[in-house]
């Protein structure tokens, strides 16, 4: 193993692994699980593809990238800053085109590993790495305001200040249950114990909560808060079958531009968020 140029954490940690770390990796595996798995339905609504395409992206991404990723601290997960770049492929060349241009860009992410790129970690301010993790806690914020006040936006644009702007005017207009809901949960969270916190996250606890106080009474006092499954008709059982996107040569030329700024956003997002658990 020592000879290997790259070697996954995971092997460099298998012969250390006890149970007491394994009841530790349980904990944040479950409020990890139970908070990306929304977050990853979130994202992929706002991208402008169906819930179900987030759940599967997050699944089979966060267990290759948990196997092979070179950090211990660092998994994967859904990612608010690709929003605007993946609703712009998709709403340009389609989903087949989408996905073809996500792997000519893991292409690039290849070579870059292999060119030993990583190193330009240490020539980045670490005032960037603030403002960029930030500037995704706004862009989550922009894309899942209109849901938190439960209003309609039949077309809302991908960038953070038009869709503002769209959303602001229908402030006064909310479903008062969603914002109910939606608010206990963010306070929920934020006043959640710290000394529980230990054992199990208050995002977990929310997360129950508010989905059994809706199905309580979504039907019993008829509060019609939306749901996954009343607005997309729920998620499929099964993952589906693996097919290779189709090839059109005539837009692969078209592609490079987008898939290189996908995998330059992919690498510098990564590196810094790398940064963050081990500074």
């Amino acid at each position: 193993m020592e000879r290997l140029w790259f070697r996954p954490k995971l092997l460099e940690h298998v012969s250390s692994y006890n149970v007491a770390t394994f009841r530790h990796d349980l904990v944040a595996g479950l409020t990890v699980g139970v908070v990306a798995l929304p977050l990853a339905m979130a994202f992929a609504i706002a991208t402008g593809v169906k819930p179900e395409q987030g759940i599967f992206t997050a699944i089979i991404a966060g267990f290759l990238i948990s196997v092979l990723g070179g950090s211990r601290v660092v998994v994967g997960g859904p990612t608010a800053a690709f929003i605007v770049i993946l609703s712009g492929i998709l709403q340009k060349y389609g989903a087949a085109n989408l996905a073809l241009c996500t792997m000519m860009a893991g292409a690039m992410l290849m070579v870059m590993g292999l060119a030993r790129l990583g190193g330009i970690i240490k020539f980045i301010p670490y005032p960037l790495t603030m403002g960029f993790t930030c500037g995704i806690a706004v862009t989550i914020f922009g894309t899942q305001l209109k849901d938190f006040l439960g209003v309609e936006l039949p077309h809302p644009p991908a960038e953070f200040l038009p869709k503002l702007i769209a959303t602001l005017p229908r402030i006064f207009h909310g479903h008062l249950p969603t914002v109910a809901t939606a608010m206990a949960c963010v306070l929920f969270i934020v006043l959640w114990p710290k000394r529980l916190a230990r054992w199990i996250s208050g995002s977990i606890v929310a997360l129950i909560l508010a989905t059994a106080m809706t199905v309580l009474f979504n039907e019993s006092q008829g509060w019609q808060i939306k749901t996954i499954g009343s607005v997309f008709g729920g998620i499929p059982s099964s993952i589906p079958a693996f097919a290779f996107p189709q090839v059109d040569w005539s837009t692969l030329k078209d592609l490079l531009h987008p898939a290189l700024t996908i995998a330059l956003l992919a690498a510098i997002e990564s590196l810094l968020c790398a940064v963050v658990p081990t500074a």
